[in-house]
């Protein structure tokens, strides 16, 4: 098998123009304002320039010639300019976080939906810890570089290039001067950027394998607290806490390192100002306000150049991050849809389900079913039993298409089911399952699914047909009683019926119980019992049963072992044949075993 899309400790570029191009797509349908907030971020470069020009104006006229009504005008230019550099910025970081945001809506839209259309192989080898980290914080890092990122670089590149004109436009000798330190903050960012490259693609690993640890050991709280591995636990989380913790301040240390040198080729730099303009301000080359602009332009030289440093680590961040979400979206789901899919389950067979020399696995050539071959006839009940691990649940997932089978072909109302659209196909077979899974809400909204359109009377009936009314007499809320998360608050018999009730409201052609009555007290399975009179009725049935007692009635009953179907027949039929399925029985009838004295056979492959 091919492994995980999440073992990703493998390296690829620290800039991928493929990744970046992919990225700018979700831009594409917000390109009009993407447009107006680069041209505003052009704007403002251009107010940023004009702010030391007008002081060196001011210093250069009327400041040397004391005329005060002539700085008064130079004072409001001014703060015309900071007026108009507050609203420009303003009405621009709204404008780019609008523009972020709307473009992660599409992004996460687009991931969940795509995880919505994998089949169950895909959930059984990605932790959904590391899935979560997928859709929250892998796309919240592609966020900060749609918000701060991809838009916002045109305007430190636009104030960089403004400065460096208006510069050199006041004195191209000082202008170089100025320059001179260059080499240094070239050097300087070269190695920071290799040393930060792989400390942000081990953080963002990281954080997936925490997230991992924390989904599964809060899931399984009743198994870590049963077993006393609470200490256990703390320990290997205190070692996956403390490697994240070092990985984080190893990244913080590069920083820590890179923007005090800035600052320092920065202070060398407004030295190397002060000391040549300096001496041609007493020489009378160059005037003074000429040199205050410098002082003032040099000091924001360098604010772009770590802006553009900052969004390079957002830059890292994010190319770590869409390597991940890309992989995600380019892992193809395991259940192809045909172009041309059968939507109608109105078929001249209605119900009838064929498996025809099927070969299925999870894994490899691990085969689960080997060569299966049965059918079920529109309208009958047919029951499958056998040891754990026989492959009774293998088929029950095949028939609904959560897996797909390597060979055979397996039929639905005469048609292959790989023909079927897989919505159409569960609509038409129906399935309640040994484990029962509750969704957080009240019991109603359990049963209504999130069909807005379902009546309260609907569910009301449903609940009635299956037993469950009592519940609702039994409780002051009744059916808007809430249950927590994965139906806490209810009994295992009264999740089953929960899960009955949503059978009842689709009415399915075809239904399957999954070893729907093995976890229920007797109370609860006698009405369960009364309940599956009348959802049998006028449907073909497919029972898994672990109680043997519970499918006595069945038309016909197939025995599994080791994948194969072995036995075949009515329960009176399969006793006399006195094979697997009597010695089944006999198990779960241990008076009959000990008065008959017959040892039990060890059964073989």
């Amino acid at each position: 098998m091919s492994e995980p899309f999440f073992e990703d400790e493998a390296l690829g570029k620290a800039y991928d123009h493929r990744l970046m191009r992919r990225l700018l797509g979700y831009l594409r349908p917000y390109r009009w304002s993407a447009g107006a907030a680069v041209f505003l971020l052009l704007l403002l470069a251009i107010l940023q320039v004009a702010g030391p020009w007008v002081m060196a104006k001011a210093i250069d006229g009327p400041v040397q010639s004391h005329d005060i009504p002539g700085l008064l005008k130079w004072i409001l230019i001014y703060a015309a300019v900071l007026a108009g550099t507050f609203a420009v910025q303003y009405v621009q970081t709204i404008m780019t976080q609008w523009i972020g945001q709307r473009a992660m809506l599409d992004l996460r839209a687009q991931v969940f939906n795509h995880v919505l259309t994998m089949d169950m192989r895909f959930f059984d080898r990605n932790p959904v810890g590391r899935l979560l980290t997928r859709i929250t914080s892998d796309v919240n890092a592609l966020n900060e570089l749609f918000a701060s990122g991809v838009v916002t670089i045109f305007g430190d590149v636009f104030t960089l290039l403004g400065i460096i004109g208006a510069m050199l436009y006041l004195n191209v000798k000082l202008a170089l001067v100025t320059f001179a330190v260059l080499p240094l903050l070239v050097a300087a960012t070269l190695i920071f950027k290799k040393k930060v490259r792989f400390s942000y693609r081990e953080v963002r690993r990281l954080v997936a394998r925490m997230n991992s640890f924390w989904q599964e050991h809060l899931t399984g709280m009743s198994i870590v607290q049963g077993f006393n591995r609470e200490a256990a636990t703390m320990a290997k989380h205190q070692e996956e806490n403390a490697e994240l913790r070092r990985t984080n301040l190893q990244s913080i240390l590069y920083y820590a390192v890179f923007f005090p040198v800035i600052e320092l080729i920065g202070a060398i730099s407004l030295a190397l100002i002060v000391w040549y303009g300096g001496g041609h301000v007493v020489a009378g080359i160059l005037t003074f306000g000429a040199l205050t602009a410098f002082v003032q332009y040099a000091e924001r030289f360098y604010s772009p150049i770590r802006d553009l440093a900052e969004k390079y680590n957002i830059l890292q961040a994010a190319m770590a991050s869409s390597e991940r979400v890309f992989k995600l979206l380019d892992t193809n789901p395991g259940i192809t849809i045909p172009e041309v899919s059968v939507s109608n389950g109105a078929k001249a067979k209605d119900g009838e389900v064929v498996f025809d020399h099927v070969w299925f696995a999870y894994q490899g050539e691990d085969w689960v079913l080997k060569d299966v071959s049965f059918t079920v006839a529109p309208g009958e009940t047919v029951a499958l039993v056998g040891a754990t691990g026989a492959g009774k649940t293998s088929i029950a997932n095949l028939i609904t298409r959560l897996y797909d089978f390597q060979q055979g072909q397996i039929l639905v109302d005469g048609i292959d089911i790989r023909q079927w659209d897989p919505h159409a196909l569960r609509q038409r077979v129906g399935t309640v399952s040994q484990d029962v899974f509750l969704f957080s809400g009240s019991v109603a909204d359990n049963i209504r699914m999130g069909r807005a359109e379902m009546t309260g009377e609907t569910v009301a009936a449903a609940a009635e047909k299956v037993g469950l009314a009592r519940l609702g007499r039994d409780q002051e809320d009744g059916l808007a009683r809430m249950v927590g998360e994965r139906g806490s608050g209810l009994s295992v018999g009264e999740k089953q019926l929960v899960a009955f009730a949503r059978v009842v409201v689709d009415d399915p052609g075809i239904l399957i119980l999954d070893e729907a009555t093995s976890s229920v007290d007797h109370e609860t399975e006698a009405r369960i019992q009364a309940a599956l009179e009348l959802l049998f009725a006028n449907r073909t049935n497919i029972v898994v049963a672990h109680r043997l007692s519970t499918i006595r009635n069945a038309n016909r009953i197939l025995v599994l072992h080791k994948g194969r179907v072995r036995e075949e027949g009515t329960h009176d039929q399969l006793i006399a044949q006195r094979g697997i399925y009597y010695y089944l029985d006999r198990l779960q009838t241990p008076t009959l075993e000990s008065e008959s004295g017959e040892a039990m056979p060890r059964m073989v492959g």
